[in-house]
């Protein structure tokens, strides 16, 4: 087709040269975004409005006089004004019933290489001004850890933030929505008054009546969680972890649903319940999100983050192909098979490679081998940590993980020095092309896949659904199938669980009784996690106290000393200690101890009356010395904010269910030690629990 300024040329061959120039201009101007009409068909009175730009022939700019009226030129003006404005109307990416492949390529081929590399870029909320999303053609923005638009933000103050983010994106030229991306790692846990689920080490341990794990029950909490995610206007999630936590030491095992690859693989079905189910014949490997209810979800970290040495957090994996493979790697093939949107790369090294630098793991195996076509993302400023001290090279960093196939980068605050590096290497054909028009492409595809362009801007319709009944009910659920029993009675002719809920007078003793921070554990409003009543839900203390009988007296003591617990005749105690709230790094231990003064506690109260120890920890600790002493001992893991589902079962409205998803070791020294490995001598090994039928008359 002839370009318009061609027509132009050929259609006033009369007219001055300066004179045909200022037609161009004038017809620029009306071909900008801002003075185009939406709808194809414009009113004449519109356009001959329009026209008043146009000069006739004698040079000077006049209205709609008698003087342009006869000249030649005006019919043929405008008509060309008509077609060049309907023709302009329609472009293929912005039109829903295209293929999601064929927008793709229409926007990839309009876009600019600074366009493109603002697409690869993802930022932290807190650096996102106005200014920075347009200049830089900002493709993601993110919530770290506890970043929030206001302390205890409610969900129209989040959908509120966003449409502000998005609006400044929707602005720039080819009006590309940014994805706004969250931690929701065992439910909305950035948000105030959101359902906060088990976190991942609980959820393994959850078995059905019949004893088999029960992915049906994560698929529930995937599809409650992305409802609340949505309420707040989020599209994207950093979950789930698919790591195989092989060492217990390490900071992040909680996060891990078991050091049984199996069980992690079945843990995947909470994929289609986040992203939705896929549909018939949907194009295998591709990624999927249904609804203005799902969320688009990130498999992570791969690969082998869970096997680090010593369970060192951003250590390095040490095993070779076969394991990495058969160990590490199937819960990837389960993800992607069922259409996990985005993966996540771990910080730590295979060998002595980083994985964020490694192209033969993230190009080679993960996207030409098992076929994943969705997009990779860094971890936060993961490329930062290529080099050895961090950001010693910053050039070499950006150039080592995006050819290695990062597609994304969770910069997140530097964005102007990422675009300037990367930018320059481009330029320099240091990185080609074809890289970033890979990494563009599969960002633009997942954006296209969820509806993205058609719905870019969150509603408040959903803000009604965080920490909603149903979903705090699901929650109470999974807390209850969850808790492992490990003891029950100083004989099994003597259980002593479930409890009774008529008793003259019960002590309640240790830290994690009544302080739900604790109970929630890291993740939770903040990235570490912090101490008291830190968002909505239920202590383990007070779901006790609805439990039991009206005339049972209940004491409560965080640490009660002997006299105390003699002088009082209690009928039973129980005792909740456990670990403080850690993420990451900070989590790594070389001892495992529950916190003082929790041992001190559990021999003060169990040497004098008959005791359940309730341990509250992400992962297992030492416990060896103190379990003579006890009558009952339940592993509750970081249970969330549903606390009623603790009491639920100690007191024998449901019965325990649960079995260990990790092993639990006598002593550190014996660690690791996984199921399968020689000289295997646990305290309890992997998946064992007792069990308990219901009693809810009791």
């Amino acid at each position: 087709m002839i370009p318009l300024s061609s027509l132009l040329f050929i259609c006033t061959p009369s007219l001055p040269e300066e004179r045909r120039r200022y037609q161009l201009k004038s017809f620029a101007f009306l071909q900008r975004p801002a003075v185009r009409m939406r709808k194809q068909r414009f009113s004449i009175s519109c356009a001959l409005c329009l026209l008043k730009l146009v000069p006739c022939e004698k040079g000077s700019l006049i209205g709609l006089g008698m003087a342009c009226w006869k000249t030649p030129m005006f019919p043929i003006l405008f008509l060309l004004f008509w077609l060049s404005t309907n023709r302009a109307e329609y472009t293929q990416y912005k039109d829903p019933n295209q293929p999601a492949e064929v927008r793709v390529n229409d926007l990839l081929n309009r876009m600019t290489l600074a366009e493109k590399i603002g697409q690869m870029t993802q930022v932290e909320r807190k650096n996102a001004t106005d200014q920075a999303l347009k200049e830089y053609f900002v493709g993601s923005i993110l919530s770290g850890g506890g970043s929030v638009p206001a302390p205890q933000a409610s969900a129209r103050d989040w959908v509120n933030m966003i449409n502000q983010y998005q609006n400044a994106c929707l602005s720039t030229r080819l009006g590309i929505p940014m994805i706004y991306g969250i931690d929701a790692v065992h439910g909305h846990n950035n948000v105030y008054n959101a359902t906060i689920f088990p976190h991942n080490v609980g959820l393994g341990a959850t078995r059905q009546e019949d004893l088999d794990m029960d992915p049906d029950l994560v698929k529930r909490i995937g599809a409650a969680t992305a409802l609340e995610v949505r309420a707040t206007g989020i599209p994207y999630i950093f979950a789930p972890c698919i790591a195989v936590c092989r060492d217990p030491r390490w900071g992040r095992c909680y996060e891990s649903y078991s050091e049984d690859h199996k069980v992690v693989q079945a843990m995947t079905e909470i994929i289609p319940g986040l992203q939705g189910d896929l549909p018939a014949n949907y194009t295998k490997y591709y990624p999927y999100v249904s609804g203005k209810s799902n969320v688009a979800a990130c498999a992570k970290h791969f690969a082998g983050d869970g096997g680090t040495q010593n369970g060192i957090n951003e250590n390095d994996t040490i095993i070779d192909l076969a394991g990495l493979l058969n160990i590490h790697m199937p819960a990837y093939y389960d993800a992607i098979t069922k259409g996990v949107s985005t993966v996540m790369v771990s910080y730590s090294s295979w060998n002595g490679v980083k994985m964020h630098a490694n192209r033969h793991l993230v190009t080679n195996f993960l996207k030409r081998k098992l076929g994943f076509q969705g997009f990779v993302i860094s971890d936060w400023q993961g490329i930062d940590r290529i080099t050895s001290p961090p950001d010693a090279n910053y050039t070499y960093s950006v150039q080592m993980s995006v050819n290695a196939g990062i597609d994304m980068v969770m910069v997140p605050f530097d964005y102007a020095g990422f675009t300037s590096t990367l930018t320059t290497l481009v330029n320099n054909k240091v990185i080609p092309m074809s890289r970033i028009n890979d990494a563009v492409r599969r960002i633009l595809r997942v954006k296209f896949l969820m509806g993205l362009f058609e719905n870019p801007l969150p509603d408040l319709s959903l803000v009604d659904q965080v920490g909603k009944k149903e979903h705090r009910e699901l929650a109470r659920e999974a807390v209850r199938k969850s808790l492992v029993l490990l003891k029950n009675g100083k004989s099994a002719n003597e259980p002593l669980l479930p409890l009774p809920k008529k008793a003259g007078k019960i002590l309640v003793a240790g830290s994690h009784a009544d302080n739900l921070g604790y109970q929630c554990g890291g993740w939770t409003i903040e990235w570490q996690g912090a101490t008291g009543r830190i968002t909505g839900g239920t202590t383990i203390l007070e779901a006790i106290r609805s439990t039991v009988d009206p005339a049972t007296s209940i004491i409560f003591s965080q640490n009660p000393d002997v006299g105390f617990v003699q002088s009082n005749g209690f009928s039973y105690a129980i005792v909740v200690v456990g670990e403080p709230p850690y993420a990451e790094t900070a989590g790594d231990s070389l001892n495992l101890t529950i916190t003082e003064p929790g041992p001190s506690t559990i021999q003060t109260v169990c040497g004098v009356v008959k005791c359940v120890v309730v341990i509250v920890s992400g992962r297992p600790v030492v416990i060896q010395p103190y379990v003579p002493a006890m009558d009952a001992l339940v592993a509750a893991w970081l249970p969330g904010s549903e606390g009623q589902g603790v009491a639920d079962v100690l007191f024998g409205d449901f019965g325990f269910t649960g079995k260990l998803p990790r092993t639990w070791f006598r002593t550190v020294d014996q660690l690791p030690m996984n199921v399968g490995d020689k000289n295997y001598d646990p305290l309890f090994p992997f998946g064992f629990g007792l069990t308990t039928k219901p009693r809810p008359g009791m």
